[in-house]
């Protein structure tokens, strides 16, 4: 494959030179950045839309080596200087204009938008977001404040990227001859993240592999692969054998990706276990069916509108998730409702223009005329003092100081977690004496607060594992629900995760003298051991709140029943639905439910529908209530628990 002759022009896709535009990949780039911007804004319509940002990693590799390869064969080296310079026009601008933007204005809607801002600025500019977020123990899939920033993980992972390819990629030209030993390098380096991945992979902490550069290496090195292959050093290779074929393996690969991205959860092990690289491995067929002559794939992913956000790609996604956030705050709504929608189309256009303005007047000039001769061109317009020239300084300056200002003001824990810590201390501080839980001699039977003696409260030490099995294996005797009466506060305990920590002063209010086992990011799994050890002190009452699943939803309903077979059939139990926008709610609540229903002494608070009816009563994080969203939470339990009262 040789380069056109200067002067003259193919078209597109036929395109031969490995350096020039390439068709399609604008489509490519639009579907990537439209899968992540649906996965942000409802997980459980795309849920695999992360997966767009893999894509990224694909392109990116094959695009960069593409062009230091372009660049050797015409000069014989390569100008890391002016490698890098290049990439810098292209990517600080609009960084740069966001962070100036979007710092300010978060910290003037909800000063919990600034938690950790001054770390988030730090990690933008230095190219180590990512790196900064795992040391910071931070969360990409659980968070108690929404991060401003948090999707610059994987931008910097591709900055990382290009300041360590070039001088490597010199050095495997020299040391490593021909092209076929430097695509088995390539694909060795993929083949060891993913390993790396796979392994390392935490489910209680699935953030450390998915941001580190060293586990998500794999698609910019498939990428690189690609590169290589196409190259002329390949010979006719890419004409020859993949020619016959590519369009169909292309096809093919295209709907396997976006399958993945329907259908491939970021809660599912899978996804660390195969399924991010077998995204990664079906882009790179896509690309490769793209750059394959005469393209019918390249061509049907050429039109105005995939062209438009292709172009714009990097802008929309610096900038979709930190104004989604931002107008979620402004415009509280429930997913799935019509106001939910409008704001998430608010967004989206908002979005939009400001990438454009982005794209025309920052982006594009700085790329072209660099930075300083943009920067004698805004002093050389100040000199002459018109208005406009001199409203952009004074904004600029505006922007600069409020950003200084938001960072140094920022506080240290949102509300919601010094919420958190405060009743956590609290619970610990108010927990019941010894003398309230045994009465008497300590071979007595402790009793429940209030309500009477149950079986499971008398035996102090773990249940038999048999008795357990068989509890489990038999549906629970009829319960009459007359026999219960609605509890007061002294007779209910409250079980669970932040929500419950949250509601505590609700509850409270609502039924003064209840009392909490509860902590924040505690899920199902672990309720079996709490509710034992619950019982065996005498602190779990007559009447139980069980609210866990904000976090990881529930992967094992069995643990569901073992922990209310646990608590046995002389319990009032509420269950309580869970809310959120993660994929797992839904199937979280409908398990809820389904168990609900073969329990006499079981009932559901609906705290998902509850507060979907009133969003605004939730704190920033759009997860847990504020002081009117706990006085929701109480009520919503105390019809729960009437509904199994006389």
């Amino acid at each position: 494959m040789t380069a056109a002759e200067p002067g003259t022009r193919r078209r597109r896709h036929h395109m031969a030179d490995p350096g020039g535009y390439i068709a399609g990949l604008d489509g490519l780039r639009a579907l990537a950045v439209g899968a992540v911007v649906i996965y942000h804004i409802t997980p459980t319509a795309l849920p695999g839309g992360f997966l767009g940002v893999d894509v990224f990693f694909v392109v990116s590799g094959f695009l960069i080596t593409t062009l230091l390869l372009r660049e050797l064969r015409k000069t014989k080296g390569i100008d890391l200087k002016g490698f890098w310079k290049r990439r810098a026009r292209r990517l600080l601008p609009a960084l740069v204009f966001l962070v100036l933007t979007v710092v300010p204005v978060a910290g003037l809607i909800n000063r919990d938008l600034l938690v950790g801002i001054g770390r988030q600025v730090l990690g933008a500019l230095t190219f180590s977001s990512n790196w900064l977020e795992i040391a910071n123990g931070s969360s990409y899939f659980n968070q108690t404040s929404p991060q401003l920033f948090k999707n610059f993980w994987s931008l910097a992972v591709e900055e990382q990227f290009y300041l360590i390819w070039p001088p490597l990629f010199l050095l495997v030209i020299v040391l490593v001859k021909g092209w076929r030993a430097r695509v088995g390098i390539a694909v060795g380096l993929a083949g060891l993240s993913a390993l790396l991945m796979a392994i390392l992979y935490d489910p209680e902490y699935a953030t450390r592999v998915y941001y580190g550069t060293d586990t998500h290496l794999f698609g910019l090195a498939l990428g690189i692969a690609l590169a290589f292959s196409w190259s002329p050093a390949s010979g006719t290779w890419l004409a020859g054998r993949w020619s016959r074929w590519s369009q169909v393996a292309g096809l093919g690969a295209l709907i396997g990706l976006l399958a993945l991205m329907a259908t491939l959860s970021d809660e599912s092990a899978f996804a660390y276990r195969g399924g991010i690289l077998l995204s990664s491995i079906l882009t790179l067929l896509v690309i490769g069916a793209m750059i394959a002559p005469g393209s019918p794939i390249a061509r049907a992913s050429e039109n105005r509108v995939f062209g438009w956000i292709g172009t714009r790609s990097y802008a929309i996604y610096l900038w979709h998730w930190p104004i989604l956030v931002m107008v979620g705050l402004i415009v509280p709504a429930a997913p799935g409702t019509a106001l939910f929608w409008a704001r998430s189309a608010a967004a989206v256009a908002i979005t939009a223009a400001i990438c454009e303005f982005s794209h025309r007047h920052i982006e594009t000039p700085i790329r072209v005329n660099g930075f300083r001769a943009s920067v004698a061109s805004l002093r050389s317009s100040l000199l002459t003092r018109r208005p406009v020239h001199v409203g952009i300084a004074a904004a600029t300056g505006l922007m600069i100081i409020g950003t200084g200002v938001a960072v140094a003001v920022a506080p240290e824990k949102s509300s919601v977690q010094l919420e958190i810590e405060e009743n956590e201390k609290r619970f610990e501080a108010s927990a019941p004496p010894e003398e309230d839980s045994v009465a008497g001699s300590p071979t007595e039977e402790p009793t429940t607060g209030g309500g009477e003696a149950t079986p499971e409260a008398t035996e102090p030490e773990p249940e038999d594992p048999a008795e357990t099995s068989s509890a489990t294996e038999e549906p629970p005797a009829e319960v009459d629900k007359a026999q219960f009466a609605m509890p007061s506060g002294e007779e209910i305990t409250a079980i669970g995760d932040s929500i419950i920590v949250t509601s505590a002063d609700g509850l409270e209010v609502a039924f003064p003298g209840i009392n909490f086992i509860a902590k924040s990011n505690r899920q199902w799994h672990e309720a079996p051991a709490l509710v034992q050890e619950g019982l065996a002190t005498g602190t779990i009452r007559r009447a139980v709140i069980l609210d866990y699943g904000t976090n990881a939803g529930i992967p094992d309903s069995q643990v569901v029943r073992d922990t209310i077979d646990m608590l046995g059939p002389d319990r009032m139990i509420v269950l309580v639905t869970i809310y959120g926008q993660s994929t797992f709610i839904d199937a979280a609540n409908d398990i809820i439910r389904e168990i609900a229903a073969d329990y006499p002494n079981v009932a559901v608070a609906d705290w998902h529908a509850a507060i979907s009816a009133q969003p605004h009563l939730l704190q920033a994080d759009q997860t847990h209530p504020d002081i009117g969203g706990m006085h929701l939470f109480a009520e919503t339990v105390r019809v729960a628990l009437e509904s199994l009262s006389l």
